[in-house]
């Protein structure tokens, strides 16, 4: 029953709309968990923005989530990550804007248009996006979802979207818990990375085995992923991660 309230009540708005008395919705790019996503036009500068609205059926803890995202993007200032610009109700919808980047989605264009990474590539893709993230560990916010659907590349450059999940900790939080986000954002870096590196694995290989048979990468590559995954001694800091990522990529440059 729930599943059918919530087809009825979480109905996109329509093309066309007007927000705010400023913004016209121009499409619907998709729907998550607790928000729907709209691409719109604000009126008076022709400029496309982003506006993310709260699913009508979610409840009072959702609303607090929705809340928190905001309150981390009014937080951000960087260039690789969408700016806040305004929150507002229209009718009985909780609504805000942010700026639109115009970049490609990391899995649209792995999965749909069949770009490949080699080693290389992936790697300095990687490097760029250590830095962000040590943006956000620097700032105490842990994005706690990184994943290639949150990643946007544009003129070579990657970007993160989507902070639904994350987290900005005080001195209040348990530092166990802290240090759990720490570790599953470094986990998540080497999720990506075995993407990137996979984007050139044939596929149609019959047998499946492990990454580290399957892949034929250099050592510096592999004891990379090993400590983002934990299964070596794990790294502590962002800058330990650096300055693996480094030796890899001189390890590419240097056979190339």
């Amino acid at each position: 029953m729930r599943k059918i309230y919530q087809l009825f009540k979480d109905k996109p708005l329509h093309k066309g709309l007007i927000l705010n008395s400023k913004y016209e919705i121009l499409n619907i790019i998709g729907t998550g968990s607790y928000g729907i996503v709209y691409l719109c036009k604000e009126l008076h500068t022709n400029e496309r923005r982003i506006i993310k609205q709260l699913r009508p059926s979610k409840r009072r803890k959702d609303t607090n989530l929705f809340g928190r995202e905001m309150a981390i993007l009014e937080t951000l200032h960087h260039t690789n990550i969408p700016k806040f610009i305004e929150s507002f109700f229209y009718k009985e919808h909780f609504m805000y804007v942010m700026e639109f980047i115009n970049g490609e989605n990391l899995e649209e264009l792995i999965f749909h248009r069949k770009k490949v990474f080699n080693e290389l590539e992936s790697l300095l893709l990687l490097n760029q996006l250590l830095e962000l993230v040590a943006y956000l560990h620097e700032n105490h916010i842990y994005h706690f979802d990184l994943r290639i659907p949150n990643l946007l590349l544009k003129n070579n450059e990657v970007y993160i979207i989507d902070f639904g999940l994350s987290r900005l900790v005080t001195n209040e939080d348990d530092p166990i818990e802290v240090s759990k986000m720490k570790y599953q954002d470094y986990y998540d870096l080497g999720e990506i990375l075995l993407f990137l590196l996979y984007t050139t694995y044939p596929s149609n290989r019959k047998k499946a085995l492990p990454w580290t048979e399957e892949l034929s990468l250099k050592l510096e590559t592999v004891n990379l992923i090993k400590s983002l995954f934990g299964l070596q001694k794990p790294y502590e800091t962002i800058a330990d991660i650096s300055i693996d990522i480094k030796k890899a990529i001189n390890a590419q440059v240097r056979s190339n």
